[in-house]
Parts: C-alpha cells; structure tokens; sequence
C-alpha cells in the first residue's frame, strides 16, 4: 500500500510523532497524544485491518516507534503508550483475523498484514531494543510485591507479550532462503535476546515462586524460542560428531551414490547414435491399444520396461477437500552460536526451573485459569524438554514434576478430546489433529522416558518404571487408544508426521508391553465391556411349546372335560373379574388394537386346560370391548358363553413367533421396534494375553495407514522403516495372516522397492517384500482367486477363507440361514394367498402364517410373495395403522356430530369409534377432537366407571346425604309419582345412582374436613361462583367454560392447597391446561342441574346446621342421637325442596304437599333451634332444680346460626 494513499487524519497524527535526524529522533510536542490516537484508529479499524496495513506500509514502527523505545526510555508515559502501541501492531495476524479467510480479498489483505509482521521482526533484530525491554524488566522484577503498583504489574505483561508476539511471527522460507548451519531472522532474534540478557529474566521468572502469575506468558515465549529446534541434535551440540551420526551420514551418501550411478547407466543406455524415430518400431503382444490391435511401441526396446498408458496424460486434479495435509512444522539447524546458547538454556532450565514451572502450569489448567487451548504449551514443554534430557545426560530427578501416573492421565485425556472433536467439528478439523499431534508427542516421550528408566543402573528408578508401567498396562484406555487412532486416521486432516510418530508410538509401546509380559509371567488388566440389556414388549410373548393349537379331531376330545369345568365355574360365585387385566396399559399398542392378543392368552388358557383363567379373561374382555360383541354381549346366557369357548378353541388364530423363529429373523431384518438395547459398562479383570492383542491390529484400516507410510520409504527414517516392517511381520508370521497384505498397492510398492537401485540400502525392506511375495505366490498354486483377491482390502474372515477355503466359516452359521422353499410350499403359499387376499378385517399375512407347515417370518413370507408376482411391492402388507390418513372436512363435520351426540354417554370414545364411516384408530380420533376443540384434555374421553359402595364404607353422616342423591336424581328424571314404579325404577338404575354419588358423598367429605381446618370462606366463595354460572347458563342457554379468579388472599391460599384441589377435581373443575391456562374452570359439559346439585353438597356448617361439641353422657346417648339423626334428615329435605324450587324442577303440587309435611315434622325442634342460650340455661335451671340433690353432668348445646338480617 502506498504511503501518498494513508488516510489524511492518520498520516497527520504519524507526522506529529517526531523525526530522526541522524541516529538522534526528536520528538514534537504532542509526541504522546499521537500515539494514543493511534491506538484509538487501531480500536476502530475495519475488518481488512486498514490502518493496520497503512501503519505497516509507513513503517511506522521502524522509523519512530523502536527509536523512541530506545532514546526515551525516561519518559515514563510515553514509554508505557509505545509499548501499547508495538503490542497492537505486532499481534498475530491469526488473531486480526480470526482464521486464515478463505476469500481471496481477505486472504490478500491477511497475506499482506503477515509480510508486514515479518518487516517488524526483522527490525526487532537487535540487540538495542530488547536490551531496553530487558533493563525496563529487570527494574520492575527488583520491586517486591509490596512496592510494586498496578501499573508496574502492567508493563511486565506488556513488556513479555511484545516479546511474544515478535517471537510468534513466521519465517519467510521462500524470501530468506537459508540453508542449515545459517542465521536465519529468527537466529538472529535470539541472539539478540541473548545479548540483552533477557534469557537470564526468563529463567528468573519461571524458577521464582513469587512470580508464579507469569507461568504461562514464561512458558510460551521459551516454546516460541525453540520452535525449529530439535532436541536430540540441541542435546549433542559442542560434543562432537557421534559414532552412529556419522554411520548414518555414510549410508545416506552411500545410497545417493548409487542412485547416481544408476541413473548414469540408464543414459548411457538410451544414447543412441541415431534419431528416435529411425530406432524401429515394434508390436506388443497381449497388450491392446486404443481399438482391438495390439500396441505398436515406436521407441527402443531398453524403454519398453518403463512404458505406461499414463503418459502424455494430463493428471486428474485432486479437489482440495481430498489433498492430504501439508506439513506446517519445519525443523532446521541453526547456527553453531545460537544451538550453543539454546543448550546451556535448556540444562538450566531443567536443572532450575522445569519441575517448579510444570507444576505451576498444572494447577492453572486444572482450575482453569489459563485460556483456552493453553495446555497445548505445556505439552510441548514436556515432550521437548524430556526429550531433551533423555538425549542429553538422563537424570529422572529433573523430570520428576511430569513423570507420573497422573501426567499420563491427563496427556490420555487431552488427546481423546482433540480425536473425539476431530471427528465431530469438521470445519477446524485440522486443527484439532494439529493439537492431537503434540499430545501424541507428549504421550510418546513420557513412554521413551519411562523405557529408558529401565536401563538405569539405579534399582529405585526400574522400581519406579515398573510400577509405572503396570499402572500403564493394567487400565484398558491406555491400549485402545492406538487402535482407536489408527481407525480413525485421516490424511486430509493429519499430516504424515502424525502417521509417522503414532507409528513410532505404537511400535515402543508394543515392546515396552511385550517385555513386561514376559518378565512377569502373568498379567491381569482391567477389562470393559459394554454389557447389553435387551427391553423387549410384553406383547411379545412367544407362545409355549405345549399351546400350540392341535388338529380339530384333538380339540373335539378336549372339549367335553374343558365344558364340564366352564359349567362349573360359570355357577360360582366367587369367580372376581377384578385380578385380570386383558390388555397391557403400558403398550405403545392402543388398546382397541390388543383384541387379537387378548383372544389368543384365551385360546392358551383353554389348550392348557385353565377353564377358570379363559372364562375370567373372556368377562373381563367383554367389559373392555362391548362393541361388535366379539367377546359376547352382556346378557349372554351361560349356554352360548360355552359356544363362544369352543369356537375361540376351534379358531386358528394368528400367533407371535417363538424365540426359534426369532432368532433366524435376526439375521434378516433389523428389529429396532421389537427391542431396546441399554448399554452398561461392566468392569472386570482379566489374564492378559499378548497375542490376542496384537489380533487387534489384523484390520484392513490399521495395514492400510502402515502402507500408507511405507510409500515414503525414501523420505522415511531407518527407524520408522523399521517400525514399519515389525508390525506388518508381526501379523503376517507372528499371527499366520499374511494373506491381510495380499493387495495390489503394497505389490506396486514392493515392486517399486525391489527395482530401485539403492534397494541395497534397505535390507530389511527387500527381504520382507520377497517373503510376502513368496507366501502369494505359493498360495496362489493352490487357490486361483488369490488374484482377485489383490484388489481388495480383508479382514481376518476373508485372510481364513483364502487360507482353508471359501465356505469354511459358513458351518457353524448355516443351520440359522431360512431354509428354501420348495415347490409345494410355493404353491400351497399361492393357494392361501388367493384365498385370504380379498377377506375384509384381517391380515392376510397373519393367516399364511398360522396355516404354513414350515415356520416361516412374516419377512420371509412377503418376500416370497413379491418374488412369485404375487404382489408388487413389501409396502402392500404394511400393517394397519402405520399410514397417516389425513382428515376430510366432511369427516370432520360426522365426528364433531357423533361428539355432540355422544358426549353425555359413559363412554364417548366407544359410541363415536362404533358409529363414525371412515374407520380410524383410537388415538387418532382422539387427536382429532383435541384439535378441533371440542374436548381440552384426554381424560375428558375415558371411560366412565361403575363403582360399588359398600354400606359399611359409609360414614354415618353419609346415609341422609345418599337419600338426598337418589331422590334428586329421581326428580331430575321426571319418574312417575307411583311407589311401584319408583322402586323398579330404583332397583334397576341403583348401581348407575350410586356411580353418580359417589364424587358427591367424597365431595362431601373433603368439605368437612377443609370447613374444620378454616376454609369456610372460600367453601362459601366456591358454592356462590357455583350457584352463579347455573343461573347464568339457565338464562343465556349456552355453555362456555368459566374461570374461577380467586379476589382475595383467602380465596387465593385456598386455591394452592392440595386438598383444596383435591375437592376441585371431585367436583368436576378442570385444572388450567401447562403452559396455556392460569387459572381452574368450570368446564362446559357441566349443566346448570348438575352445577346447584354440587353446589348444595358443600353447604356444610351452614347450611346443614352441624352442632357444636357437647359432653357426652353415658348412658344417655341413643334418644339423643336418634333426634340429631332425625333432625338433620329433615334440614337435608328442606333444604333439597328449596333448591329444587329455585331451579325449577318441582312441581306446585308436590311443593305444597312436601311444605305441609315438613312444616308439621320441623315445627316444634324449629323452636327448639331459635331459642337463645340463656332462655336454654333458664330452662335448664328450672327442670334441675327439684333435683339438684343428685349430682349430675350439666349439658349445654351450642348451634351456630348465620342470618343476613343480624349481619346486615
């Protein structure tokens, strides 16, 4: 970006910086208000970072910002604003951004911060200003923790972020172009860092307990520092070239070399003295061209070999989603100086610092005080430095902080989660295997540091080692992991080094394991399984062995004794309908759709001889479906409930499959509705077997990621060849599967292996090639299909079958596979078809099923059905009730009728399912009238019950209120005035009187025990809003719901309380629908009869004149009960008689006759009532008074009496 193109304002404020003269920068005036207004652009930039870039393209920081960090370091307030400012401007571009952007525009203008960051590093390279920013440091670290100020406090973080920041900028690869052994830009920051004695600071601050707060800023500048280095080479610097580095230069010259050579000798071969096109042309048989001919090749016979069909053909482009991961991490040697420097920082970070500063970072990721994602930097740490001392000179004690059973816990569990959100979080899944890949890291060190503790010579430290390992080996997470990373390894996301270290990994964790399981002996570890629990429906039960309906001439000569116990049992009183439920309530299967079933468990009872069940279950059948008499009607005689017996005995009814039948289902057809599997981890212990284990590994996954690695054999380390190699002898000789690496890649690589002319070089490589390849070939003499097989992945079935034989594995599995179907069976299938296909209200199916010989899934029979041409598809014999039918307006105008017309009946749902056109379901009917309004919850659907009082459970206060019921409902129904009449009337509609009584008699009781606990207000407000919306609904002849909205914090408590509630429900209120409602209503279905009759049973204490407590005295009791008793029959009467009249329901006639009546029974106790206390005590006083010699209880009664003209 060009300096002339700077925004105005900005380079305004830029120019009122200063300007360096010379080496001399003089600052203006208003020096430190610019600088605060560059941070303040710097806030309110866009997001392509524009005063960013302009800053960036002015060079703002290398002409005025380093020259006035380095000649005014006095002005203290100055100072702290450049420090803000350089902190802003060098933060990575990543965190600008927020991700590499994927837009070219953004992508140039990220590209375009990023060179401008590497400007600012390559400025930083010196050793004035971090010389500065070290004297600043060590100036604030001398104050104690009591001098110290916020602001200082401040400035160290400033000062250690400005530091990280420069050291987190990336190296230009491509601009500075340096070789191993040169000082790169960041070679040259490090010495720099060096000079300044910066390096001394940071060691101060990680080995300091009182400086604890700058763990993590300490521990990622010293990751930043050693970011190219690596610790194996770091750790041998200054000690002269080893033996084995330079055994490992020679081979590497050594097959160079013979590349060369042979690369020679090919030209030397193709050198012709003649042109290419007069070296002849030739035809090569069996290999055809374009068309049918065979190929002419127009070159040297010494190029056939290397023909292809390939060349001159454009290569197919790989899509990027597809391209394998690149490779971001590049290691180098730095210069001589700077690997010297690092050394000498290393041993004495480890010797000081490493165990105090590892255990610091752990107690802030353990209470989550670091950022996210910071565990990342203690994992490198520990796998660097460990590394680093292991190569070095290895002392256990310096690593002591990290080497433990818990650091292997939670490296185990950080690299789970980075694998289980690899997999889940797609988008940043390359960064998620970026994080796996350091703790994979960490976790192959600490298994390195653990395998060298064995070699000590010191006894404590292999004790230490082997108590480790054994904690190691004995939890199963640690051993499943490599096997988990292995299947799940993708090279889209994981780069090769990744491959390669899990490799290495898993290669040392397999001899560390193997030799611990020879010098043992025996080993237990902990086993996990998932151990399953399969929910199955009670529906399916499978029928007993012994049940299995007989032929009919066996029924017949079961039937006489069956009919003679029926007979019996029909006579006996006893027999009780309430222990036997025909349906199962807790099935997703409605109940009008468990008829079958129920008609079956009949069936099961006869044929086992059960004559009391089957009759029970046949009654109690009848009770739950009454329509269609199917189990009888209800006044069957006891002759053809026999009858009925005999033909559910004789019917062959359709059956649920038995377990045999289930279990070659399974191998069919998933049955995810049949059963429910819960999955529980059971923990046990078992002998660990090391061969078994190693089987875990025989996946075509596992051999496919080792081949995957082997293509790279050039670029590969002769230890990760190695590794490579053991593992693919170890399942091909140690575990009989050669046959797993029978593929045709592996062959064009072994051929590509055995071909080069530096094979000499890897010997080990050659020979394994020639063993496999000799394995093939032999097997291939014996089974033709081998060739085949090379195009293939296998697995350990298929490795056997190639092996023994195809089919061998099938014995032990073929007796479960469905037997064939034989042309008798086809044609009897054919038969039943045709005769059972067009028969209304059964399965089809289902009756093939019960008439087959051979047993046979419902599966199996359709299948064949559609092969036969029978049928033209498996959804023709879905079963009913699995389509979603939709609604037409004429249904719905027929169900809303049938609802109007039924919905006073005991059972709603029964009449309108047996008169509505368009047959539907159970639930689907009720569905509809939810969503049509016309109920508001299920219950208002369910089937009314007829209940049977006893006389004993009746309280004695109960027997006036049961009169008053039957005489209310007697009235209500217009009875004729005979007495006759009255009492057939009475006899027949008792138990339907009592039904109906019953929540009144309950009401009744929850309304005395709420009267005495102080709920008389609200039982008044209840009885009031009652008596109001019958008069309202008598006057406007329409009913709607009505609220009841409780106005006074009585009323309110009232509402709440449970008991309250309770008496709500018993009365017919309907409770507020969740969510929706607020307050309890008075549905619409009541009417305003019902309504005053409910609204008189809670006139307790007032209206029903209840007397107050009196002493009792003995013997006296019956005469006094026997008047309470009559008096309070009669306040009932006069009080229904007054209701009756207010609602109209009482004719002149019999008001006047039941007043005279009344009037002549209540007119004496009437004066009895009115008469006040003190004329009682008077009274009392006189009739005792020419008895008062014998000593005697006085009794005194006490009534309480509302009357509005006293209130008022």
């Amino acid at each position: 970006m060009d300096l002339y193109m700077m925004n105005c304002e900005l380079l305004a404020t830029c120019s009122a910086l200063g300007y360096l003269e010379g080496d001399t920068y003089h600052k203006e005036p208003d020096c430190l208000e610019s600088v605060k207004d560059l941070i303040r652009y710097l806030r309110h930039e866009d997001d392509t970072r524009d005063v960013r870039q302009q800053l960036g393209a002015a060079q703002i920081l290398q002409s005025d910002l380093l020259p006035i960090l380095i000649q005014h370091r006095q002005d203290k307030p100055l100072f702290d604003a450049v420090i803000r400012l350089m902190v802003n401007l060098t933060q990575p571009a990543l965190l600008c951004f927020g991700s590499v952007p994927k837009e070219p525009s953004f992508r140039h203008h990220f590209l375009q911060v990023l060179a401008y960051l590497q400007a600012y590093k390559e400025a930083f390279a010196s050793e004035k200003a971090f010389g500065v920013l070290s004297e600043t440091l060590y100036e604030l670290l001398q104050l104690g923790w009591e001098e110290r100020q916020e602001e200082d406090n401040l400035l160290i973080e400033r000062i250690l972020l400005l530091v990280r920041n420069i050291l987190h900028v990336p190296a230009d690869l491509d601009q500075e172009k340096r070789i191993d052994d040169d000082a790169s830009v960041h070679d040259q920051l490090l010495w720099a860092v060096h000079l300044s004695g910066l390096d001394d600071l940071l060691l101060f601050l990680a080995s300091s307990p009182a400086e604890q707060q700058w763990s993590l800023h300490v521990l990622e500048i010293v990751s930043l520092m050693f970011r190219d280095q690596n610790p194996e080479q770091l750790a041998g610097v200054g000690q002269g070239r080893l033996a084995q580095e330079r055994s490992t230069d020679v081979a590497e010259l050594e097959v160079l070399r013979q590349r060369e050579m042979a690369e020679k000798k090919t030209r030397a071969l193709q050198r012709g003295n003649r042109h290419s096109r007069f070296g002849g042309s030739y035809i090569v048989q069996g290999l055809k061209s374009i068309g049918e001919r065979d190929l002419i090749f127009h070159k040297g016979l010494h190029n056939l070999q290397n023909y292809s069909s390939d060349l001159g053909k454009q290569p197919r482009r790989v899509p990027k989603r597809r391209q394998a991961a690149r490779e971001l991490s590049v290691q180098r040697r730095s210069a001589l100086n700077v690997r010297l420097f690092l050394r000498d920082f290393c041993s004495e970070f480890l010797e000081n610092c490493y165990n105090r500063l590892m255990g610091s970072v752990k107690d802030h990721l353990l209470r989550e005080k670091a950022q996210q994602h910071d565990e990342t930097y203690y994992m490198w740490a520990l796998a660097f430095f460990m590394a680093f001392n292991r190569a070095a000179s290895f002392r256990p004690g310096l690593v002591s902080e990290t080497l433990s059973v818990r650091t292997f816990h939670f490296i185990e569990q950080n690299l789970t989660n980075y694998y289980e959100m690899m997999l889940t979080d797609r988008k940043e899944a390359a960064s998620w295997a970026r994080r796996m890949h350091l703790a994979l890291k960490a976790y192959q060190e600490l298994l390195a540091t653990v395998n060298e503790m064995d070699m000590s010579p010191d006894e404590a430290v292999r004790e230490s080692s082997r108590i480790i390992k054994n904690n190691i080996f004995y939890v199963m997470e640690y051993r499943e992991l490599f096997l988990a990373l292995f299947r799940k390894f993708d090279e889209r996301c994981q780069p090769r080094s990744f491959l390669r270290d899990l490799v290495e990994t898993t290669h040392l964790f397999l001899k560390m394991l193997e030799r611990f399981c020879r010098s043992r002996g025996n080993l237990v570890v902990q086993n996990k399984r998932k151990k399953r629990k399969k929910k199955k429906k009670v529906l399916d039960r499978p029928v007993a062995p012994g049940n299995v309906p007989a032929s009919a001439g066996e029924l017949e000569a079961v039937w006489p004794s069956l009919a003679e116990q029926l007979q019996c049992c029909a006579q006996d009183p006893e027999l009780s309908l309430d222990s036997v439920v025909p349906f199962d309530a807790a099935s997703e299967v409605p109940v009008e759709e468990q008829r079958a079933e129920a008609m079956v468990r009949i069936q099961d009872c006869l044929l086992a001889g059960q004559a009391p069940q089957a009759l029970t279950l046949l009654r109690s059948a009848r009770e739950v479906w009454p329509e269609g008499d199917v189990f009888g009607s209800q006044d069957i005689s006891a002759e053809e409930e026999l009858q009925l017996l005999k033909q559910i005995l004789c019917a062959p009814l359709p059956r649920q499959q038995g377990p045999e039948e289930r279990g070659a289902e399974e191998e069919d057809e998933e049955e995810e509705d049949e059963e429910e599997e819960l999955q529980a981890v059971q923990v046990s212990e078992k002998e660990f077997n090391f061969p078994d284990y190693l089987k875990r590994f025989a996946s075509s996954a596992v051999v496919r990621a080792y081949v995957l690695l082997l293509r790279g054999y050039r670029q590969n380390g002769a230890h990760t060849n190695h590794c490579v190699v053991k593992m693919l002898h170890r399942l091909a000789h140690d575990l009989k599967m050669d046959a797993l690496l029978f593929q045709l890649s592996l062959f064009c690589l072994f051929n590509r292996l055995l071909s080069d002319p530096a094979a000499g070089a890897y010997t080990e490589l050659v020979t394994f090639a020639k063993y496999i390849l000799g394995k093939f070939f032999a097997l291939a003499a014996v089974n033709q299909k081998a060739f085949v097989e090379l195009l293939f992945w296998k697995n350990t079935a298929v490795v056997r079958e190639m092996a023994e034989g195809y089919g061998s594995l099938d014995g032990g599995s073929s007796s479960r596979k469905p037997p064939m179907w034989t042309p008798e069976e086809e044609a009897q299938l054919q038969e039943l078809y045709l005769a059972h296909k067009d028969v209304e209200g059964q399965d089809v199916v289902d009756v093939i099923l019960a008439h087959l010989k051979t047993p046979r899934t419902r599966k199996q029979v359709i299948h064949q059905l559609v092969r036969l041409g029978l049928a033209d598809s498996v959804k023709d014999f879905q079963r009913k009730g699995t389509h979603i039918v939709l609604w037409t307006e004429d249904q719905e105008l027929e169900l809303q009728r049938l609802f109007e017309e039924f919905q006073d009946s005991d059972d709603v749902l029964g009449h309108i399912m047996k008169n509505i056109t368009a047959r539907r379901s159970r639930a689907r009917i009720v569905d509809k009238l939810l969503a049509l309004g016309l109920v508001a919850e299920r219950r208002e659907l369910y089937k009314k019950r007829r209940k049977k009082l006893a006389p004993s459970s009746l309280l004695k206060g109960e027997e006036s209120q049961k009169d008053f019921c039957q005489e209310d409902l007697e009235e209500e129904e217009n009875l004729p005035e005979e007495e006759s009449d009255e009492d057939e009337e009475k006899e027949e509609d008792s138990e339907a009187d009592k039904a109906e009584c019953s929540p009144v008699l309950s009401a009744e009781t929850l309304g005395q025990s709420l009267s005495q606990e102080g709920f008389s207000a609200p039982l008044l407000w209840l009885q009031n809003c009652l008596m109001r919306v019958a008069d309202d609904r008598e006057e406007d002849g329409c009913s709607q719901p009505v609220p009841l909205v409780p106005l006074t914090e009585e009323n309110e408590e009232a509402m709440e309380n449970e008991q309250f509630q309770q008496l709500l429900r018993k009365l017919g209120v309907r409770p507020p629908a969740s969510g929706q409602e607020t307050f309890w209503r008075i549905p619409a279905k009541l009417s305003p009869t019902q309504l005053r009759r409910v609204a008189a049973s809670l006139s307790q204490p007032e209206e029903k004149l209840q007397p107050g407590p009196e002493p009792e005295v003995p013997g006296e009791q019956g005469p006094e009960e026997e008047h309470q008793k009559e008096h309070r029959s009669q306040a009932l009467r006069a009080l229904v008689l007054a209701r009756k009249k207010r609602a109209g329901l009482v004719s002149p006639e019999e008001e006047g006759a039941a007043g005279e009546k009344e009037q002549l029974k209540m007119a004496p106790r009437k004066r009895q009532l009115l008469d006040s206390d003190e004329e009682q005590e008077k009274d009392e006083g006189r009739s005792k008074a020419p008895e008062s010699r014998a000593p005697e209880i006085q009794k005194k009664k006490r009534f309480q009496i509302e009357d509005e003209d006293e209130s008022d």
